[in-house]
Parts: structure tokens; C-alpha cells; sequence
């Protein structure tokens, strides 16, 4: 939570904006391996998780999006795409209540590699998740989510669950 003091004094306790995307070729989501953050283990390392982050000062929804995959996988991506909002404010695993925009891309072209938040990058088959509890927050959701919708769409965004 941010702790935030208005013009009329009164303080209040406002959400983190977070985005996070599947990034799908061939049947396959690309996931990363959490790592670090200037040396010290990031919250839930070592765990499976969707390529995404913090938005920054400044950046719209797409910038926020695309800067978090190019830093986190070295892609750029096409065909984004708002599949989820997420704005449950006691999602598991969760010590921020943050806001999430969950988008779904392809990989357009690898430009770099990522950096030390990721340890580890994995195409995993849609029929061939990392287990659950390997999976960091509530993001196997996200995956389970996915999978149905890849076998039955539905209409974009999909808001809650």
C-alpha cells in the first residue's frame, strides 16, 4: 500500500498499478524464473512468474507493458492484447493489493537478454505448467485462465476472478 496525504490534510492508503503479461507462441507461455533486484532475492524468488512489474512515473498502460518484457525478456512483442484486470484487493501472496493488468502478446524479436530480475527464462506447454506452488502470487491463475480461454474464448477483458 501507499500512504499518500491529500490537499486537506486527511491521509489515505491507495493501490499499487502492476502489468504483467503472457507472452504465448506455439501452444507454449513464456515464464521467468524471479531473481534479484540490485542483489537482494525479490519477493517470492526462486518461483516461477508471469514478465511484468511496476508501472513507472510518467508511462501510459503500453509503455509500462512493453518496457516490463524487454527488460525482463529481451523481446519485443506484437499483438498485445488486455486479457485480465485483476483489482481483488486480498489476492494470494499479495502485500500491496495491487491493481493488475494482465495482457497476452507474441514475441516479435528478441532484442536483448534479460536482466537480473529474471534468472531464468521457460516455455512452458499450456498442458505442462510448473506446478502451483512454484508459481509466484497468484499468477497460476492467470495461466489456468489462460488454458480455458484457449479452449473456449470469451469476451476481453475478463474483469475479477
Amino acid at each position: 500500500m501507499i500512504t499518500c496525504t491529500f490537499e486537506d490534510g486527511g491521509k489515505g492508503k491507495l493501490r499499487h498499478v502492476t502489468v504483467n503479461a503472457l507472452i504465448v507462441d506455439d501452444g507454449k507461455v513464456l515464464l521467468g524464473l524471479r531473481g534479484t533486484i540490485k542483489g537482494k532475492p525479490l519477493m517470492e524468488s526462486g518461483k516461477w512468474s508471469l514478465i511484468g512489474g511496476f508501472f513507472e512515473h510518467g508511462e501510459t498502460l503500453e509503455q509500462a507493458i512493453r518496457r516490463e518484457i524487454r527488460e525482463e525478456s529481451g523481446f519485443e512483442v506484437q499483438d498485445l492484447t488486455l486479457f485480465r484486470i485483476k483489482d481483488n484487493p486480498h489476492r494470494k501472496g499479495e502485500d500491496r493489493a495491487n491493481v493488475e493488468f494482465v495482457f497476452t502478446a507474441h514475441p516479435a524479436k528478441k532484442i536483448g537478454e534479460s536482466d537480473e530480475e529474471v534468472q531464468k527464462l521457460q516455455w512452458f506447454s499450456l498442458d505442462a505448467l510448473p506446478p502451483e506452488q512454484t508459481v509466484a502470487f497468484d499468477h497460476y491463475s492467470d495461466l489456468e485462465l489462460y488454458a480455458n480461454y484457449v479452449k473456449s474464448p470469451q469476451k476481453l477483458p475478463i474483469f475479477g476472478k
